[in-house]
């Protein structure tokens, strides 16, 4: 006869178990009743919260891929759970991933791996923002908080966590997978809206306000689950550009096609979402690549190529009959009113920003300025470009600053990618190189580099590039391997 445990005798047949599981259903149902829906998602969500807290201070790198997965789909579940603090969730997906790297077992973190000029720049940066509480201009503390986690802390979370737990090779290649498999299912989800159309949440989105950008000309911009159509088209072209640059490696026929084919996609989903200032990433981007190629030929095909595309576009009403390229045409005319209301908005600015060399201070303008700094002018001017946004923010002697950064990085990642040697690697990191060069441009029209996903791939990106030169050729392996590990090699 089985002798079954006293334990599990006092626990399963003891008699306060009904109603102690009656009294926690009520409470939670009480608490429900005066939350609202938080107390149930917690109660739902507290099993997978401790499974992900198990994975990831059982290896840290399971906390950044997290992160990065998550910065696709933050901008949907705030737009879908408007109730619910989602959208601090990245910044405590990061700061658990910090303690489980400070914590882990297996390995102490190697400090040497953040001494780089890469994270001094960060922290350089990091303190900047900081001393911006101090501004003279006297902008709200809460809006200044709000802008400092897009504009520094994601930054300062990232760049050197990278460094200390996702740092390998194959780290580099699950990085491609991720951003290139969620920027798919993104194009899809953008196709969906235009065929079948936005969701009910989605829809009061667009009718709290979103629709004035949104709709033109009785079309929907595609945002997909970006945070909204300029974000989901820059993205969409950033990971569009490195597929085409990694389609020109040195990988097989079907790696190359498979990734060409990937590349037509996402350009789709840039053309769908009707963001201008997309193309511009392809353009800067497209350039740097052949700047770095280091084949003439290649470089004059592409020259010529970029030349016969600018002057279809530019001078030829070719297409004009889709709205989605008769808008990316727009981009190119310098009456558009468009271009000509953003830059009297600059002139303001250049007239007001005369004597304030530091700026109105971090979080005056844009959608928290609106909102925190509603008594400030800078408030009242839209800046419609991340350059112009600093520069309002920050002053001439805050943009100098951080535009020296800006420029320090890339040329920094250029001379890297110049000298690798290994060809496959070099490729990556050149495709990765020549994205941010194409991020930084389109950040000069809209609000891109500062928002994710875009900021979490880019500072990913420096990190692996930063890198490329401790890399060591990967050694032989067995030749039963999945396809997966197979690819990008």
């Amino acid at each position: 006869m089985r002798i079954v445990p006293s334990s599990a005798v006092t626990l399963l047949n003891s008699r306060w178990l009904l109603p102690g599981a009656l009294v926690l259903a009520l409470g939670a149902g009480w608490l429900a009743s005066q939350v609202g829906t938080l107390v149930p998602v917690l109660l739902l969500a507290t099993p997978f919260v401790v499974f992900f807290l198990v994975a990831v201070f059982n290896s840290p790198r399971v906390g950044y891929v997290t992160a990065l997965t998550y910065s696709f789909i933050q901008s949907y579940l705030v737009r879908h759970f408007i109730d619910l603090p989602v959208g601090l969730a990245l910044e405590a997906v990061l700061v658990i991933t910090w303690l489980a790297v400070l914590f882990y077992r297996a390995s102490p973190p190697d400090w040497r791996r953040i001494k780089n000029d890469l994270c001094r720049i960060t922290v350089v940066w990091f303190v900047i923002n900081l001393l911006e509480v101090a501004n003279p201009a006297g902008a709200s503390i809460v809006g200044w908080f709000y802008e400092v986690r897009s504009s520094a802390l994601l930054w300062l979370l990232t760049v050197p966590l990278c460094f200390l737990a996702f740092n390998q090779r194959r780290d580099l290649n699950l990085f491609l997978y991720l951003i290139i498999g969620l920027s798919v299912l993104g194009t899809l989800y953008g196709i969906k809206q235009k065929v079948l159309g936005v969701d009910e949440m989605e829809q009061y989105w667009l009718d709290s306000g979103a629709a004035v950008t949104h709709l033109i000309w009785g079309q929907l911009r595609a945002f997909s689950f970006y945070s909204e159509a300029a974000q989901f088209g820059s993205s969409e072209a950033h990971v569009a550009l490195i597929c085409a640059i990694l389609a020109l490696g040195p990988f097989s026929w079907k790696k190359r096609a498979l990734l060409a084919g990937v590349a037509l996609l996402l350009l789709y989903g840039m053309l769908i979402s009707g963001t201008r200032g997309a193309f511009f990433v392809l353009a800067m981007g497209a350039f740097v690549y052949l700047v770095l190629s280091k084949r003439v030929s290649i470089l004059i095909v592409g020259c010529i190529a970029a030349v016969l595309a600018f002057g279809v576009l530019k001078y030829t009403h070719i297409g004009d009959s889709n709205p989605n390229v008769f808008r990316m045409r727009s981009a190119l005319d310098p009456n558009d009113p468009s271009l000509n209301v953003r830059l009297k908005n600059q002139a303001v600015l250049r007239d007001y920003l005369a004597t304030r060399p530091f700026g109105g201070g971090v979080g005056v303008m844009g959608m928290w300025g609106k909102t925190y700094n509603a008594d400030k002018f800078l408030s009242t001017v839209a800046p419609d470009s991340y350059f112009v946004k600093v520069w309002g923010q920050y002053g001439i002697v805050g943009f100098i600053i951080w535009f020296g950064f800006m420029l320090f990085i890339l040329g920094k990642c250029m001379g890297i990618v110049w000298r690798i040697r290994d060809p496959v690697l070099r490729q990556k990191l050149l495709a990765l190189t020549a994205g941010y060069a194409g991020l930084l441009m389109c950040s000069y029209g809209n609000e891109i580099m500062n928002q994710v996903p875009s900021s979490l791939i880019l500072y990913t990106s420096w990190v692996f590039v930063f890198l490329g030169p401790q890399a060591r050729h990967p050694r032989p392996r067995s030749r039963r391997r999945s396809c997966l590990s197979r690819w990008f090699r």
